[in-house]
């Protein structure tokens, strides 16, 4: 990876140039979704079918992700609030025309023992790049959905499988 990109902190999600933020309601309680987010990293690709890879680096402190198409980065956790935040910074990347990327998931109770979960998609790149991000919006938006979806049947799923055993 030889794209080293600007090191913002997480109050970046409110000030990046280009800010998607997309949100959906699920069955599963904040500590679930927060412990899928957070705890189960390897996980990620069973439910986001984007990523193709996810480890921790670093102790935890950090995570290596690769997605579909190959673009591979590496991030650093800004925020793991249980139940409430968790937050990662790509310090590198080999995808072109990023300056900086920092993506927020906050939960928030919902209904009876579900969550709202939102995620807030932070970028500064060159004018190629936002707009390619503005105009993939959509996409982003569905990828968004379905993942957050698979998440919420993949927690269900366990939560069967851990009371019947």
């Amino acid at each position: 990876m030889a794209r080293r990109l600007k090191p913002v902190g997480l109050e970046f999600t409110e000030s990046a140039p280009l800010r998607l933020v997309f949100a959906r309601e699920v069955s599963a309680p904040p500590q679930a979704v927060f412990s899928a987010l957070s705890e189960d990293v390897t996980g990620w690709p069973a439910w986001f079918s984007a990523v193709t890879l996810a480890r921790p680096t670093d102790g935890g402190a950090g995570r290596e992700v690769r997605l579909r198409g190959g673009t591979r980065m590496r991030e650093t956790i800004l925020a793991a609030e249980p139940d409430t935040v968790y937050a990662y910074r790509v310090d590198e990347t080999n995808a072109p025309g990023i300056r900086a990327l920092v993506e927020e998931w906050r939960l928030t109770p919902s209904g009876v023992g579900g969550t709202r979960v939102q995620w807030t998609f932070a970028a500064d790149g060159a004018a190629a790049f936002r707009v390619g991000l503005r105009l993939g919006r959509a996409g982003l938006g569905r990828a968004f959905r379905d993942a957050v979806a698979a998440l919420d049947r993949r927690i269900a799923a366990n939560s069967r499988d851990f009371r019947a055993s």
